[in-house]
């Protein structure tokens, strides 16, 4: 039996600046890269503490309360990232398309939970190298869809107090923002919090690039999505299936040294020859590419005889902010991201090496020129359909090695650990973070079903890699 959560209260959270003050936009129109992202579920990720000590609660944190503190200290975020206290909106039009918009000024507010889980203690979420399912009531928004930010907050907060550690779990509308908003947020807001305990110190992170106008050149906004095709959308096309067992997240860590004999195999592999001759394989290719071959393998064993025909592939969701021209910052607030696929055959990629599975995937990466980012926009734009099931027959992977998860201090000291949302994708779906407590590691939280989880776990080309 799962520990049971007590939820003490819930209250909206709202920015201390006025929003209808007539110093931000009224409204942000969404690009194509935003609205794709309307039909899946809101990002969930939550971060694991210590408990404050006494000395702490007295003397850095305001009225000696955790939750008092926080909320002052979102409060005061908010007044920089405005747009996380309203909601969508939609318009509709007299052919029935809709078309939707980040109403700034709404000021609703941000979802505030303030929570107790009096039988769980910081070892049980570590104890094992897959996520306890208590940690999913750990998380607010927990299976809301984006396009319900209509009427629902577009970000969540729950902090959950346990035996001996605090959980701070955050939702955020996957529609308004991508990973890197998302974690500059995180690390705008924990420095915010640190300040307030510590005299005053300012915060350095920079302000979101609230953009007036945030769409490419070409494309005509807003888009307005036929009403044939928002039906289609709203529909959950993941859904498991009947008796089906729920997948599990699966934390691998590859550590420095593992990551390094990983490289050198795959660029042994693909040689100095004139063609790869400029090749770098980074660390997060070779980790995929190793993933990518080992549940190909994994599959086909399991699979008919003819599998090795099928197609399999590595979809990657990049982040282009550098990429597009002119380049937009690191702090431009919203979607800079777009998913790009790998591919190959069953059999061809496991004939070939680690190398030739990491070299396809660095060639799809290196092909995403501003050109092609706005083309395959304007293609989507011209072709609106509803969206399709993505992962059968591969894996797609989201987060990155290089957002700041681990310097988030609130005022009591670093997380211990990150841990995110459950998905409904099964057996594809992988988040890259980089690895508590130890520089240049990388962990993989992979969603798998029970069967492909024991299976990779018995994969002994697999494992070893990961202990090398």
């Amino acid at each position: 039996m799962e520990p049971t959560v007590h939820f003490n209260s819930t209250t909206l959270v709202k920015s201390s600046t006025d929003p209808s003050n007539g110093s931000l936009p009224r409204r942000i129109e969404f690009t194509p890269m935003d609205l794709q992202r309307l039909p899946i579920n809101y990002m969930q990720f939550g971060l694991l503490f210590n408990k404050p000590t006494p000395k702490q609660l007295e003397e850095e944190l305001i009225g000696n309360n955790v939750i008092d503190h926080l909320k002052d200290s979102l409060s005061r975020t908010l007044e920089i990232f405005t747009p996380l206290a309203g909601r969508l909106a939609v318009t509709e039009h007299q052919d029935k398309a809709r078309s939707f918009y980040l109403d700034c000024n709404n000021g609703d507010g941000a979802l505030f939970i303030d929570a107790a889980a009096p039988g769980v203690t910081v070892a049980q979420i570590l104890e094992t190298s897959c996520v306890p399912e208590v940690v999913y009531s750990l998380l607010p928004m927990e299976g809301v869809r984006n396009f319900e930010g209509v009427s629902k907050p577009l970000l969540a907060v729950q902090v959950t107090e346990l035996v001996d550690g605090l959980f701070i779990g955050i939702a955020m509308n996957h529609t308004v923002a991508d990973g890197t908003t998302f974690w500059h947020f995180v690390n705008t807001w924990s420095e915010i919090s640190r300040s307030l305990s510590s005299a005053g110190e300012e915060p350095s992170q920079p302000a979101p690039l609230l953009e007036h106008d945030r769409y490419l050149d070409g494309i005509e906004h807003p888009v307005r999505i036929p009403d044939s095709v928002y039906q289609e959308t709203v529909v959950d096309h993941h859904d498991r299936p009947p008796n089906s067992p729920p997948g599990k997240v699966r934390i691998f860590h590859f550590t420095k040294e593992s990551i390094a004999a990983l490289k050198a195999k795959a660029n042994a592999e693909i040689g100095n020859t004139t063609a790869n001759s400029n090749t770098s394989i980074s660390s997060l290719q070779v980790i995929l590419a190793h993933f990518w071959r080992s549940m190909t393998r994994i599959k086909m064993l399991e699979a008919a005889a003819d599998a090795k025909e099928e197609t399999t592939h590595c979809r990657v969701i990049m982040n282009v902010r550098h990429r597009l021209r002119p380049p937009l910052p690191d702090e431009y607030f919203g979607n800079a991201n777009i998913g790009v696929s790998a591919t190959a055959r069953s059999g061809e990629l496991l004939e070939h090496g680690l190398g030739w599975a990491a070299l396809q995937i660095n060639k799809m990466i290196h092909q995403q020129t501003d050109e092609e980012i706005k083309r395959k926009l304007k293609a989507w734009v011209e072709r609106l359909q509803a969206p399709k099931p993505v992962g059968i027959g591969g894996l797609v992977v989201g987060g990155s090695p290089r957002f700041n998860v681990y310097g988030n201090d609130f005022g009591w000291g670093k997380p211990i650990t990150v841990r995110g949302g459950r998905e409904k994708v099964l057996d594809c779906l992988i988040f890259s973070h980089p690895g508590a407590g130890e520089d240049g590691s990388v962990d993989i939280h992979a969603c798998l079903s029970p069967e492909m989880l024991l299976a990779m776990e018995n994969d002994t080309e697999f494992i070893t890699a990961l202990s090398t």
